[in-house]
């Protein structure tokens, strides 16, 4: 069999009400615990290695109620940390609505019930409303300061989970012998979602991984400069930081098929959601050009929040996904779908079979 390039692959989970497609046409589903069970379990049995949760606290309204409807990120995992056995998995705190010591104690009883398999994606903040609705917003200053708000906060859960004590004296934080204990039953991974430069110094300091948006429409390397850039920012601190691209699969039996489906859901588009999304991305005046919300501003098509898609029959899915794994600083690959339980299947049966960079796994094809 080819060796492959050892890819981890996971999925960015269906926390809120239709995924990430903002379309009349697509599929439209309201979260769940057992929504997501069998997303999760599905991944777990296909030998995924990971698997994400978000926290999106104010959704975007329009005919679809986009995002209007979600679960709570740590409680939903450790609900999922009790019915797997393998799987990695990734809860996220927003940053502005939890204090650290609360997120480190939290984050060590998801480690104890899923023996070791959890991790924290830090979530710095961009979204206004979010935390505005409920008298948590610091003021717009935050879209400046906001990943100094989380150094300190990251510097904290690192203090409680290695010595299970902190006397962190901050700007933003003040801790006074502030103890944690059981600590976690073996280290807790953090992530976090940078693609502006000021993002990725923060996640080459503090994080395991940065999670990118991908670009394009079966345009697999368009976004190859930001796994590079990633790889400059880890190269300044010596740690080994790697991305984790994100992208939308969209398969069928053959690429007519799929593109069919992918331009049913362009003509779908929810326009009232998608306007206040843009809205809401203007506001952060500090957005560079690199930012995520940058990159959904000057998509032609945000749909999937100009997020990297991949369209096509399983053999040219496969061949794409390969092409991502083979970019400079790429350690991993989230998947979306627009329908995640047939998503899920296709993927282990169809498509992640034929994939050279996961030749080197003992995976199964059925469930």
């Amino acid at each position: 069999m080819l060796r492959g390039l050892a890819m981890d692959i996971g999925v960015f989970i269906p926390i809120n009400n239709n995924g990430w497609l903002l379309s009349a046409t697509a599929p439209q589903y309201m979260p769940s615990f057992e929504l997501n069970r069998q997303v999760v379990q599905k991944a777990e049995g296909y030998g995924l290695d990971f698997a994400l949760s978000m926290i999106k606290l104010h959704g975007f309204g329009g005919t679809t109620e986009f995002w209007d409807h979600g679960l709570e990120s740590f409680t939903l995992m450790a609900g999922l940390a009790a019915v797997t056995k393998r799987i990695k998995l990734f809860a996220s705190t927003a940053v502005l609505t939890i204090p650290p010591a609360i997120v480190a104690r939290m984050a060590t009883t998801i480690s104890d019930i899923s023996g070791g398999r959890f991790g924290v994606n830090i979530v710095s903040g961009w979204h206004k409303i979010e935390y505005s609705q409920m008298g948590l917003w610091p003021g717009d200053a935050h879209f400046g300061k906001r990943y100094d708000y989380s150094t300190e906060y990251v510097r904290i859960l690192h203090d409680l989970w290695t010595t299970g004590h902190s006397d962190f004296q901050g700007e933003y934080f003040q801790m006074d012998a502030c103890k944690l204990s059981p600590r976690p039953v073996s280290p807790i991974k953090l992530v976090s979602a940078g693609q502006s430069d000021r993002g990725m110094a923060f996640a080459a300091e503090y994080c395991d991984y940065n999670f990118a948006l991908g670009e394009g429409v079966n345009e697999p390397t368009k976004s190859a400069g930001v796994p590079a850039r990633m790889l400059a920012h880890a190269a300044k601190t010596g740690r080994d930081v790697g991305s984790y691209m994100l992208f939308m699969v969209i398969a069928e039996d053959t690429d007519e098929a799929a593109m069919a489906k992918w331009d049913l859901y362009c003509e779908g588009a929810d326009k009232e959601a998608l306007a206040h999304l843009l809205g809401k991305a203007a506001e952060d005046t500090n957005t560079a050009s690199t930012s995520m919300a940058a990159a959904v501003l000057r998509s032609a098509s945000p749909v999937n929040f100009n997020m990297g898609t991949i369209v096509g029959s399983y053999a040219r899915c496969a061949e794409m996904l390969d092409e991502v794994a083979a970019m400079p600083g790429v350690k991993g690959i989230m998947l979306t779908f627009d329908d995640f339980l047939l998503g899920m299947d296709k993927f282990g049966q169809k498509i992640q079979p034929l994939m050279t960079c996961r030749a080197d796994r003992d995976l199964p094809t059925a469930l």
